[in-house]
């Protein structure tokens, strides 16, 4: 029996309604449909097991081949299961639920497992039709489902720790006091991050950047933009000594700060233009922990699986559109700070620091 949660059934309901559509839709900045243009989809190739099925769309009819036989699938049958798959979705109040019913048409077409085989931000792989250019390029897009929980763009780890010096005296009973801040959650604790920050900011001190824990972000970012460790940074600040947390106003309270002194005499948007880059980069293919060449893995970009249904596409052959999509729809959140070592003050050879964690969760 198949089971999985909300976001891998969204796979599986995103191969079935594009088959069905037979053409991907663009989105804009609000989720919406962006009117004029389409792509109508050639065909949609799957990974199974290590063999590769071909999903080819020959009028009202899918083509499925790459095994044994050649199989022929009216897009009707597409088009109807996908309609049932979006209902049991919505409905499943649990973490992992099967669809016996899926899973028998699922096994019928070839399709033995919820999650293609791919690479680590491909999700699906779409050849279309460029009315344009009159090409047909293979696309790789990530599915991001908003039928379920909203899905991290970038995962916290150690690896994504900023750590700030601090400038200013605190002495070692103000430390303990500072570090034994917390809020209480019934019969648990958990740190009181904001109000720490606030604390050490509150003594007359000041948190500065003083580099990122893990030298292979560092390095990453500075080929993304050789500021951009010291531009998030100014990000993460604002997060955690504020009450905001959407992208939208951090880089807004940020440029208003402009701690970064750039030249702002002609209204050049400089930390969004920077932070749009980032989200992108990270997005298509850059993680923290690995050596980022600038090399994307998914190649076309986004499809955004709507609670009602509906999928649209973000892609890199509509760079503007991506970028205000990931801009308008991102927040930072606060991670475990037990598991990935921060938010205390510790002191380093007679000097304090304190470190403080990026995540980047989409709002929806």
């Amino acid at each position: 029996m198949i089971t999985g949660n909300k976001g891998e059934w969204s796979e599986i309901y995103t191969l079935f309604k594009l088959l069905g559509d037979k053409q991907l839709f663009l989105g804009n900045k609000e989720i919406e449909k962006l009117e004029g243009i389409v792509y109508p989809i050639l065909r949609v190739l799957r990974t199974e097991n290590n063999h590769d099925f071909e999903y080819s769309i020959q009028d009202k009819i899918i083509l499925i081949s790459g095994g044994d036989e050649v199989l022929k699938i009216q897009i009707s049958e597409f088009k109807q299961k996908a309609k049932v798959l979006l209902e049991k979705i919505k409905e499943n109040k649990g973490r992992a639920f099967s669809v016996p019913e899926i899973e028998r048409f699922m096994q019928s077409i070839n399709c033995i497992s919820l999650k293609a085989g791919s690479t680590a931000k491909t999700d699906i792989t779409i050849v279309v039709h460029d009315q344009i250019t009159n090409q047909q390029p293979t696309l790789g897009f990530s599915i991001k489902s908003q039928l379920g929980s909203p899905s991290t763009l970038l995962n916290p780890g150690k690896t994504t720790n900023f750590i700030f010096k601090i400038a200013g005296e605190i002495d070692n009973s103000e430390v303990e006091t500072i570090n034994s801040m917390v809020i209480k959650r019934g019969k648990k604790n958990s740190i009181d991050l904001k109000r720490r920050v606030k604390s050490i900011l509150a003594k007359g001190c000041e948190l500065n950047f003083f580099k990122n824990e893990r030298l292979i972000f560092s390095n990453n970012l500075i080929l993304i933009d050789s500021r951009l460790p010291e531009i998030l940074s100014q990000i993460v600040y604002e997060f955690y000594s504020s009450n905001k947390s959407k992208i939208t106003d951090l880089v807004e309270n940020t440029s208003i700060r402009n701690p970064m002194n750039f030249d702002t005499s002609n209204e050049h948007r400089f930390y969004e233009y920077k932070i749009k880059r980032f989200l992108t980069d990270i997005a298509l293919g850059m993680m923290p922990s690995k050596v980022w060449t600038g090399k994307y893995d998914a190649t076309g970009g986004y499809l955004i699986v709507k609670e009602n249904g509906d999928v649209f596409c973000y892609h890199i052959y509509n760079k503007n559109e991506f970028e205000n999509y990931l801009f308008n729809n991102t927040k930072l959140e606060t991670a475990s700070t037990s598991k990935f070592d921060f938010g205390s003050v510790y002191e380093e050879n007679g000097e304090l620091f304190f470190k403080l964690n990026l995540q980047i969760r989409f709002i929806k």
